[in-house]
């Protein structure tokens, strides 16, 4: 998937339209988000928050 698609911010605010669905497959998660993860490179899908599980109670997971 080209880098330009998956790029929804524009200077830094997210551009999410009102009923965006994030339905990626398996394969674009694969190549495009973790490959990235593990390689410490920057993520331009801000529809992907990380978040530190172990700091937050469950019904504060949003």
């Amino acid at each position: 998937m080209p880098d330009d698609v998956m790029n929804l911010s524009i200077n830094g605010q997210s551009q999410i339209p009102p009923g965006f669905r994030f339905h990626p497959t398996e394969e674009e998660l694969l190549h495009y988000y973790l490959r990235k993860k593990v390689a410490y490179e920057k993520i331009d899908l801000d529809v992907i928050r990380e978040v530190d599980l172990n700091k937050l109670e469950p019904w504060d997971i949003q």
